[in-house]
């Protein structure tokens, strides 16, 4: 994103660092991440999007040889360099390998830290740091790969998950569930949801406690009698209280009671298939430790 952005590489590094100083890195399996396949991004976003991230990269890429522009500006907060168009191939392809483990037995469930973020990218439309959506492709990967008849989508970043929402809306056999503080970017999910969309906008300053009580009303239901047979979480943690990106009342113990209540439920109904994709989540120190409750939830630690 360039220079002094929020979204910035220090951000996997922060993670990294603190799961390998707690300990936490050593109890997990460890996958690179390929790049996904084009016919797979195209489940999720039409081909002349596609066409146009490629062009846009090698045209950059072109320049970048040539000594010019090293970054073009897509809105007025992302960006694209000549790097990213892999780094998005390898962030969607993440999500599938993820799945790919995951429904083979290799692994019970995935975490993925990956860059760029996902849950803003709309079927033909980069926005607010996402370019493919990674959780989106890798939920429609799942039903046509897997033959799956049900895939649910767990969002609880800070912000709401629109471009899921464009992607998956009125596909019977897809649940989405979110929470997200209103009115905040990108200004959307409360107004007249597609019924396979539980969307659950929140006042700024929500606390975590409240947020729970939200989830088990409003979420819980939903998953029970959908009865998902794999789990997506769009995994952003900006809702922490220490970020400043947003002014949600999240911390690590809220962290961790949600990820414990999606695994509840794909326990008893997706034999535990979970595959998890950071999305938001700015400031490194809440970062790090949030994404570290999260894991230590998953792997059971």
């Amino acid at each position: 994103m360039g220079p002094g952005h929020p979204e910035c590489p220090e951000r996997l590094d922060a993670i990294e660092d603190r799961l390998l100083i707690t300990g936490v890195s050593d109890a997990l399996e460890h996958y690179e991440a390929p790049e996904a396949s084009l016919a797979d991004i195209e489940l999720a976003h039409d081909r002349l999007h596609v066409a146009a991230m490629r062009g846009m990269s090698d045209r950059l890429n072109e320049e970048l040889l040539a000594g010019g522009p090293t970054y073009s500006q897509l809105d007025t907060d992302t960006s694209i360099n000549a790097h990213t168009w892999k780094a998005a191939l390898r962030a969607a392809g993440a999500a599938l390998a993820a799945t790919d483990a995951v429904m083979a037995g290799e692994i019970s469930n995935a975490f993925c830290a990956v860059r760029p973020p996902g849950h803003h990218a709309c079927r033909d439309k980069a926005m607010g740091f996402c370019f493919f959506n990674n959780v989106a492709v890798a939920a429609k990967y799942a039903l046509q790969r897997y033959n799956l008849q049900r895939v649910a989508v767990v969002d609880f970043d800070v912000h709401h998950g629109n471009g899921t929402e464009d992607i998956l809306a009125n596909d019977p056999r897809a649940l989405m569930v979110g929470i997200f503080q209103h009115p905040f970017y990108p200004y959307s999910g409360d107004h007249d949801p597609a019924p396979n969309m539980v969307n659950v906008p929140v006042p700024a300053y929500t606390r975590g406690m409240d947020i729970r009580e939200i989830i088990e009303m409003m979420w819980i239901p939903r998953l029970e009698a959908f009865k998902p047979e794999m789990i997506f979480v769009s995994a952003g943690f900006d809702g922490h209280r220490e970020d400043d990106m947003g002014q949600l009342g999240l911390t690590e113990a809220d962290y961790t009671w949600i990820t414990h209540r999606v695994m509840d439920i794909a326990r008893r109904y997706a034999k535990g298939r979970i595959v998890s994709c950071l999305e938001g989540g700015y400031v490194m120190g809440p970062l790090a430790r949030s994404v570290e409750a999260h894991v230590r939830a998953l792997a059971d630690l």
